[in-house]
């Protein structure tokens, strides 16, 4: 801070000193034309030493950002001549502008990137990317004043070499218009002679330039990568969409809304794995096992306890386990209308069953599910084949045989009990949902996590409850556990996994590997198109892949995999496609929400603490805890917190994580207020109905209140109604 301080004297120095001499008056035209014989003998007595001062002098002008350099500019010409002058500025003006550049960064951005810095990383992916550009462009207009880009640009993240050679070279042009029309200096009345309004459009249609050779040189390109495919003459669709789960069955369903002719294709059941293999049926299991808790727990509510266990033995209400795997199908079949063939059909969307691939850019093979084959083309096409388990190269995992989240449901849909011994590797939030749902079920439940907790991608104090939810509902949980093998002894599979140094065997019937989710991208046609594949499908902000009007959403492009950022992304891909040539719109991330169903639920919108640090970014933290929310009391479920990051001194919310019974609900007032830019006066303001959890919300909003009170007014009116008691 002390370093910016004398910097920032220096340059009031600097400055002032300008302005006290009267150097200021040398750079005003009528100046500039007195002092042009005087300065004329001065060159002629001394070149190099007026030559040299002159430069210097103009860098300072320019670094200082202080007015007239178009003034010295003008002033090169008549003083050196046209190639002397333009090789004098050109240097000058760019060096000058560099140091401008390089004093804002310096006194400025640090600042800035404290108070805004979601904006400034915002801005500054946009000049990685085209910042040259846009500076050339700029550049190219003196409309634009010269100091306050170089200022501004200061304040991003554009490497200083690039500010300078961009700079360099995109005011080549306007200096020598300027320096030109200094050589004919007694022949101009005012800087409105070279200025004129045809002048003036001239530079802005060369500032036009760029953006018209940007647009020749994408279309030229986009050529160059069609080239080597014969484009349809005429179109058997405008859009063909492969994978009907969420981003497949959305984008669709807005293409029939907007009565274009649209072909959904998918190889195996509509709904994806959402309806089929996780959402639905996860959450199926976790209502059964709650049941099942609530029930072991029934004297908490002054009721008599059971124990729901499946072999019968002592107690009052025994179940079967295949009930509960056939309630979960019943489920799955109940919400299976709605993302049905039927459907779809009825809203104008042709669903046809079978596997689709890309033969060109245009052209798609589907083999039906009947084994007919036949080809239709698209003007634009939407990839959706989502995601599936990620299974671990692990020696002998096939030996012993694994189940996944896809897998399990019918794997064990006809068993009368549960798996007695169940080991879960993996401590996501698929891992732990499953091992609590499991151990509430009565199956003896080990989760092995690799890293030094469960739900790493939240707070510390955040896993640290989740990993007592899981061991208080029976699940044995083993953090800093790494999974180096199975195998079989004695009939008997083990999980063998390292821990401090030391090799552990964990006995189990049955292993689910949940270790994380892969996008689909065999099969597809997108590697032979020359479609980049790395992971996931590569695509711009548009959702556009290489081949443009080729768009790839859900899963299998990331960065999120939740069903509500699919469907997210479908509006966006399906508009592109359509309306692409019009509009183009970019996916837009910046707040999103997601919710792991353990008990009590964990869900969270923006940022935690732990990516506040990692990213730099100030904040400040506001608790509410459950405990003290009327509704969680009266429901027995009086454990969570409400846990809130703001801006240091505001109230704009930052991110939010909620630890409670119905915490993926309560968080959408949240995510209703940060898409809206409201703040927690707002939510404070808000009526809430009593008693419910969505009070949590609200007492939270008053816990922010409560530390922001204003206490010197606040003790003026303790004065004050002291005062109005003596009547």
């Amino acid at each position: 801070m002390f370093k910016k301080i004398v910097v920032l004297l220096l340059l009031l120095l600097l400055a002032g000193s300008f302005f006290y001499f009267d150097l200021h008056q040398l750079l005003t035209f009528a100046g500039l034309k007195q002092g042009l014989t005087e300065f004329s003998q001065w060159y002629q007595a001394s070149p190099w030493l007026v030559a040299g001062g002159f430069f210097l002098f103009y860098v300072l002008v320019t670094a200082l950002s202080l007015p007239g350099a178009l003034i010295l500019t003008v002033a090169s010409g008549a003083l050196f001549g046209l190639w002397q002058g333009l090789l004098l500025v050109s240097f000058a003006s760019s060096i000058g502008a560099t140091l401008a550049f390089l004093v804002a960064r310096y006194m400025l951005r640090s600042t800035l990137q404290q108070k805004f810095s979601t904006r400034l990383k915002a801005i500054d992916q946009g000049i990685e990317r085209d910042g040259a550009f846009y500076l050339f462009t700029l550049r190219l207009v003196p409309i634009f004043p010269f100091f306050l880009i170089n200022i501004l640009m200061g304040l991003t993240a554009l490497k200083a070499g690039t500010f300078y050679w961009v700079s360099q070279v995109g005011m080549l042009a306007g200096t020598f218009v300027y320096v030109n029309a200094g050589t004919q200096l007694a022949q101009l009345d005012s800087l409105a002679g070279i200025l004129s309004i045809n002048m003036l459009l001239s530079f802005a249609l060369l500032g036009l330039f760029p953006w018209f050779a940007k647009g020749l040189i994408k279309l030229i390109n986009q050529r160059r990568l069609y080239a080597k495919w014969q484009k349809p003459k005429q179109f058997d669709r405008n859009l063909i969409v492969i994978g009907a789960g969420a981003a497949g069955l959305v984008s669709s369903y807005i293409a029939a809304a907007v009565k274009a002719k649209v072909t959904l294709i998918e190889a195996h059941k509509m709904g994806g794995d959402c309806l089929n293999f996780g959402c639905v049926p996860s959450k199926a299991l976790i209502k059964s096992a709650k049941v099942a808790h609530t029930l072991r727990h029934a004297e908490h509510y002054g009721l008599a306890a059971t124990e729901p266990l499946a072999d019968g033995q002592g107690m009052l209400a025994p179940f079967s386990f295949k009930k509960v795997m056939a309630r979960i199908e019943q489920v799955i079949a109940d919400i299976a209308p709605h993302d049905s063939v039927e459907r779809y059909t009825k809203l104008g969307v042709e669903v046809l069953q079978g596997y689709g691939k890309l033969l060109d850019p245009w052209t798609v093979q589907i083999t039906l599910a009947d084994g007919r084959v036949q080809q239709l083309t698209a003007r634009s096409i939407i990839i959706a084949a989502g995601a599936q388990p990620f299974v671990p190269p692990l020696p002998g995992l096939k030996d012993v045989g694994y189940l996944t989240s896809d897998t399990l449901w019918q794997a064990l849909a006809d068993r009368d009990q549960p798996p007695a011994k169940l080991v879960i590797l993996g401590g996501g939030p698929i891992g732990c949902e499953l091992a609590q749902s499991f151990a509430r079920l009565g199956s003896e439940v080990t989760q092995v996590e690799m890293a030094e907790r469960v739900m790493i991608k939240e707070d510390t104090e955040i896993s640290d409850f989740a990993h007592k939810a899981l061991t208080s509902s029976g699940v044995k949980v083993l953090t800093s556990h790494k999974a180096i093998r199975c195998e079989i002894q004695d009939a008997q599979k083990y999980l063998i996994v390292e821990h401090q140094g030391q090799e552990i065997a964990l006995p189990f019937d049955e292993l689910i590997c949940a270790v994380g989710r892969s996008a689909r991208l065999d099969g597809y046609g997108l590697k032979e198109l020359g479609i980049e594949t790395t992971r996931t499908v590569q695509t711009n902000d548009y959702l556009e892949t290489l081949l443009p009007n080729i768009f790839a959403a859900g899963d299998i492009v990331g960065p999120y995999q939740f069903t509500h950022v699919a469907a997210h992304q479908a509006w966006y891909a399906a508009v592109n496609a359509l309306f692409g040539q019009f509009k183009k719109f970019k996916v837009d991330y910046r707040v999103i929400p997601w919710t792991t169903f353990i008990d009590p639920e964990v869900a969270r919108v923006g940022i935690n603490e732990q990516e506040a640090k990692e990213q730099g970014i100030a904040y400040e933290v506001t608790r509410f805890d459950i405990g003290e929310l009327d509704r969680a009391i009266t429901d027995g479920a009086a454990q969570g917190l409400v846990k809130v990051l703001t801006k240091p001194g505001k109230d704009q919310i930052l991110g939010v994580t909620i630890i409670a019974e119905h915490a993926g609900d309560l968080l959408a007032e949240f995510v209703l207020a940060m898409k809206h830019g409201l703040g927690l006066n707002k939510i404070l303001g808000t009526i809430h109905s009593y008693p419910t959890w969505a009070e949590a919300n609200k007492y939270a909003a008053g816990e922010w209140k409560r530390a922001h009170a204003p206490a010197t007014i606040l003790a003026l009116l303790q004065k004050y109604h002291h005062w109005r008691l003596k009547g």
